[in-house]
């Protein structure tokens, strides 16, 4: 069963343990109930509000479960994440690999990784019926750990061709950027857990280095997916939904859970991010060759 992401989105919420569940109360008068969650249903926690309180009980067994627990900004990204020390019955043989990599390894393998993504784009603008040449033409130019820096060549063609010219990526800006950045928050908190399950640590990175970035190795492998969120944030756009709000939340949660074309058929995002996590494992492990990258399947999405 595909666990739940529980977003907390409104303002003075307490969240407790209380036999198995989360429980949800108001922190204004009466302090009533608002609802509860099993444990067991939950793969991610979400907050994103102000004035949000929590018990120590409720962040150990979130923590047990391995859901991570997220901290939010008021631009909707993410600022804060509490993993699970323990993710794998394996975690340290994983561990020990990962730390071993060699580098012209994870050259190679980020260099899958950002054609895995730039497939992904070219896909996205196919269906929105834009010109996908253009990304098309730089994948076969990646070179071994992306030397010459294609990703952000592409980038620059991608995002004028999805928002139009006078687009500009900017984490602080609100609207378009304001729903990218949420809906990339939530597929930082799935990849991570992916991560976490597959007892990998999260901060030993393949491309990402920056010193004060805890999550280097999520900021990794969440590339091929970011495409399915621009694309729901596109259609969101396209139907008069440029706010972030309850609705277009939920839209972006539910995209975790759309269906991805790989070699063992079509799977939902969500497994996607485990199935590559474990991949990566495993080639570490030099149990496999080859990481378990989506296909280019975005025209089947969300329909």
């Amino acid at each position: 069963m595909l666990g739940r992401i529980v977003e907390i989105a409104e303002d003075n919420r307490h969240l407790s343990l209380y036999r198995g569940f989360l429980k949800v109360n108001s922190t204004e008068g009466e302090r009533e109930e608002l609802g509860r969650v099993p444990l067991d249903d939950i793969s991610a926690v979400i907050a994103n509000a102000y004035g949000i309180s929590y018990t120590n009980n409720i962040l150990v067994a979130l923590a047990n479960m391995g859901a991570p627990f997220v901290l939010c900004a008021a631009n909707h990204n993410a600022v804060g994440m509490l993993l699970p020390i323990e993710g794998n019955y394996e975690q340290s043989k994983r561990m020990d690999a990962q730390i071993a990599a060699s580098i012209p390894l994870k050259k190679k393998l980020w260099a899958n990784i950002v054609k895995s993504k730039l497939e992904q784009q070219a896909c996205v603008l196919e269906v929105i019926g834009a010109s996908f040449i253009p990304i098309q033409a730089l994948i076969k130019k990646i070179k071994s750990g992306d030397s010459t820096n294609i990703e952000a060549q592409a980038a620059r063609r991608y995002w004028s061709l999805l928002f139009g010219k006078d687009f500009r990526r900017d984490r602080d800006e609100a609207q378009i950027n304001g729903l990218l950045n949420y809906g990339y928050t939530v597929l930082r908190a799935t990849t991570a857990r992916a991560i976490v399950a597959a007892g990998l640590h999260p901060s030993i990175g393949l491309y990402h280095s920056n010193a004060s970035n805890a999550m280097r190795l999520v900021d990794d492998l969440m590339e091929p997916f970011r495409p399915i969120v621009d694309l729901k944030v596109y259609q969101l756009v396209q139907t008069g939904n440029n706010e972030v709000n309850q609705e277009t939340k939920r839209m972006l949660v539910r995209t975790m859970y759309e269906d991805m074309q790989t070699l063992a058929g079509v799977t939902p995002l969500t497994v996607c991010t485990q199935k590559l996590a474990t991949s990566l494992a495993l080639v570490m492990l030099k149990e496999r060759d080859k990481l378990d990258l989506p296909l280019r399947s975005l025209p089947i999405l969300l329909t």
